[in-house]
Order: C-alpha cells, then sequence, then structure tokens
C-alpha cells in the first residue's frame, strides 16, 4: 500500500489538480478490498509491519475517507499557492495511519500513532475558520501529549518485563500487585482520551469546530478510531487487570454517554453537536472493548466503521452548508428544505443512520455491543435505554431543527447542491448501508478467535 501511495506524493510536483490524488486513492482502496481478509490472521509485509481482520478493515476505511476529504476540500482550491501544501499534509497523515494500523511490533505503533498528531495539528492551524484554532490546537495537543507519555514509559516497562514488543509473542501479564494496576491505568489512557471517554473529551469539540471540513472529516472517520484500535492491542497484555476494573469503564461509558448526549439536545452549533454525538458513540465502544468478548469486540468495530462513514458525511454536510451560510449555527440553518431541497434526502439518510436505524452498520454493531454488556449484568438496561432514546432524540433535534421552519433569506431553492457533493455523499452512505449484506462483518470475532486456536 505505501509503494502505491508514495508515488502520489511524487505525482503533486506536477499535478495542479487533485483529482489524480483522489483516483489513485480509490483505485489503492479497490485494492485493498479485492484483498479480502478471509485467509490470514496476521500476514507480514516486512519492516515490522502486517495486517489482520481489524487493522484491514482499517486501513480500508482510512483510504476510503481520506479520497473523500479530498473530494469534499473545494474551498482550499481557490488557493493555489497552498493547495499542494494541503494534499501533502493529507498524504501524510494518510501514511502515518497506514503504518499504525499495519504495525507488529508496540513501539513502531506508538511512533506513529503519536506522529498523526503532527498532520491533524497543522491542518487545524493552517486551514481552520476562525481565530479561536489556536487554542483547539493546544487542547488536542496536550491532551494528547499528557497521557501519551506515560504509555511510552510503559512500554518501555514491557520491554524489560517480557523482553519483546512483538504483539504476536504478547502475553497477559499477571495482576500480583497495585502498581500492576497504576501501570495498566498509564497503558490504557492515552487511548482512552483518544477514544475519546467522557471526562476526557473536551479536545474533541473545539479540534472539531475550528478544524476545516477535511480535519473534522479525517477526525470523525478515522482518528478517533485509533483510540479503539488501540485498545484491542495493548488489552492483550492486561486482561486479567481488565477483568477488574471493567465496571468502572462500563459506568463510565454509560452515564458518560447519557449525559453526553443530554449536552447535544442543548446544542446550537451544527458541527458542535455532530461531535457530542461521536462521544457518546464512542462510549458505547468502550463499553465493548472492555469487556474481552467476542460479542463486543465485534460490535466495537462494526460501531467504528459505521460511525466513521456517517459521522464523516454529516460534517460534510455542515459544511455544505456553511459554504452556502456562512454560519453553522442551528438558529440560522432553518428551513433547509425549502433552500437546498435535494439535499434535504441526504439529511435524512446520514440523520437516521447516525440514530442506528436498519440497515445501517449502526445498528448490526449497536446489537452486538447491547448483547455483550447485558451479559455482563441485566442492570445495564437502564443505560442502555437512555443511550439509544437520547440518540435517536439529538438527531430528531438536528434534523428538525435545520431542515424544517422559514428560513431566513427570500431566496428559495437558489443552490441545491453540485454533483460531486452528491458524490461525496452516495460515496458516505452506501458502504454504510450495503456493507450489512457482506456476512464476513459478522464474523470478525469468530474468525480472529478461530485463529487463535489454531496458534
Amino acid at each position: 500500500m505505501l509503494k502505491l501511495i508514495l508515488p502520489l506524493v511524487m505525482l503533486m510536483k506536477y499535478m495542479k489538480v487533485c483529482s489524480v490524488v483522489q483516483i489513485g486513492l480509490l483505485i489503492v482502496s479497490f485494492m485493498v478490498g479485492l484483498m479480502g481478509y478471509h485467509d490470514f490472521y496476521f500476514y507480514g509485509i516486512g519492516f515490522s509491519l502486517g495486517i489482520d481482520s481489524v487493522s484491514y478493515i482499517m486501513i480500508l476505511l482510512s483510504v476510503w475517507i481520506m479520497s473523500l476529504v479530498l473530494m469534499a476540500s473545494q474551498k482550499v482550491k481557490y488557493n493555489k499557492n497552498f493547495y499542494g501544501s494541503f494534499i501533502g499534509v493529507n498524504l501524510l497523515l494518510l501514511i502515518c495511519l497506514l503504518i499504525t494500523f499495519s504495525s507488529m511490533e508496540y513501539m513502531l505503533f506508538y511512533i506513529s500513532f503519536e506522529m498523526s498528531l503532527i498532520p491533524t495539528l497543522i491542518l487545524i492551524l493552517g486551514w481552520g475558520y476562525q481565530p479561536e484554532r489556536i487554542q483547539a490546537g493546544i487542547y488536542m495537543l496536550f491532551y494528547t501529549l499528557l497521557f501519551s507519555l506515560p504509555l511510552l514509559g510503559s512500554l518501555l516497562l514491557a520491554l524489560n518485563k517480557s523482553g519483546s514488543l512483538v504483539i504476536l509473542l504478547s502475553q497477559p501479564f499477571i495482576y500480583d500487585s497495585y502498581l500492576m494496576m497504576i501501570w495498566y491505568l498509564a497503558t490504557v489512557m492515552a487511548f482512552v482520551v483518544k477514544l475519546p471517554m467522557y471526562m476526557l473529551h473536551l479536545w474533541l469539540p473545539k479540534a472539531h469546530v475550528e478544524a476545516p471540513v477535511a480535519g473534522s472529516m479525517i477526525l470523525a472517520g478515522v482518528l478517533l478510531k485509533l483510540g479503539g484500535y488501540g485498545l484491542i492491542r495493548v488489552l492483550i497484555l492486561f486482561q486479567f487487570m481488565g477483568k477488574e476494573t471493567y465496571w468502572v469503564w462500563l459506568s463510565l461509558g454509560l452515564v458518560g454517554g447519557s449525559l453526553v448526549s443530554l449536552m447535544c439536545l442543548r446544542q446550537v452549533d451544527m458541527k458542535s453537536l455532530i461531535a457530542y454525538s461521536s462521544v457518546a458513540h464512542m462510549s458505547l465502544v468502550l463499553c465493548g472493548i472492555m469487556g474481552f468478548s467476542w460479542w463486543g469486540l465485534s460490535g466495537a468495530v462494526v460501531v467504528m466503521v459505521g460511525h466513521g462513514l456517517c459521522s464523516s458525511g454529516l460534517f460534510c454536510l455542515a459544511n455544505i452548508v456553511y459554504e452556502r451560510l456562512g454560519s453553522r449555527s442551528l438558529l440560522m440553518s432553518k428551513g433547509l428544505l425549502s433552500f437546498m431541497p435535494s439535499m434535504g434526502l441526504w439529511w435524512f439518510l446520514l440523520s437516521v443512520s447516525n440514530m442506528a436505524s436498519p440497515p445501517s452498520l449502526n445498528l448490526l454493531g449497536e446489537i452486538n455491543l447491547i448483547i455483550s454488556v447485558v451479559s455482563w449484568s441485566k442492570m445495564t438496561m437502564f443505560g442502555l435505554i437512555s443511550l439509544s432514546f437520547l440518540s435517536a432524540s439529538y438527531t430528531l433535534y438536528m434534523y428538525s431543527l435545520t431542515q424544517h421552519g422559514l428560513f431566513f433569506n427570500s431566496l428559495y431553492s437558489c443552490c441545491s447542491g453540485k454533483v460531486q457533493e452528491y458524490m461525496i455523499l452516495f460515496l458516505h452512505w452506501m458502504p454504510l448501508n450495503v456493507l450489512l449484506l457482506n456476512s464476513n462483518l459478522l464474523l470478525i470475532s469468530s474468525l480472529i478467535k478461530m485463529k487463535c486456536v489454531k496458534r
């Protein structure tokens, strides 16, 4: 994959438009899709890189979202001086993500995980809309760095204790002291912040609101998934500690997700509402991953893919409205159904997918996660009920407030949308609903379990 993406970087010197890069990324995504993930548990490709079922899905999602990001970034084309730099930063971010998802060694995974922060920060500071983007960038930088430094010490301690940082050779450490619990927290907190978990989520709404459309789409589509993917990788080492502390993560996930959903109901900024809804969805993913169950693992992976496509599409829609109206306020964007009638269909399709309606991937993943959480304790049904109800509430609140009502201007049906914008939204919605027909998604966890048993 890297050998296919690096020539695209070389082409930027000679191509002033990014159509070649877009088409190249789509071709790469189709080639990755044709590989399939049926025949390998960890398929080594050299240089401590390899892919398994979960990383294969994350790599395919990264390439797909990045191609859509370049298609959606229309306003950057007007500034010819910085357009090549914009494509270069995005492709550098994509390379960091591909190395992260295909790392077979913990230290390489840590380096590439931290390296993805730099292009994201450049995107927010360089192409953000408001002066507050500096504060948003500092929030994101210090939240990530503060909790990532203990992770480095934890990995060095794991190297000293086990003699290897290769993921395939990792064995669970035995819970024998309270120092082991501190070690466990130091490892997990870096990924919980990236997820993000409630109480450690304050950087996310700021970063989403101040980022350009490319930053918002890649943040929601892929970068939040680094937290869940990292937890799947490092929790192999801490299975015994994870069983003792699952009730803490479950409580934080369900209660925090419900509180964030209530916060969504009082938002007046369109991008801020979508950003807070991401925190609510990722709270359920946290409950599934921390439970050490096959239902939870498969549900978390499916929800991460579904949320990446759905949330990225909603941010793209919010940017389309912002380019027409010059405002992200829900109060200023009333009556969009009369102003942009054809775009109302895409608002509806992506909104119902966001509330996990059939046949979206979010429904499949949430069913798996609900089974995983309820099998641990039936008392969790109250938290799951509030999460599901409030998810539908804030999505309907966003849709009804933007689409219905009186538009503030006298112009009607003047700028519904461009063909390219419809294509971007279709490429978000189509895999979100069509991938449900692929029954292999149901077998991700059982496939991993079967390969583990064979080993």
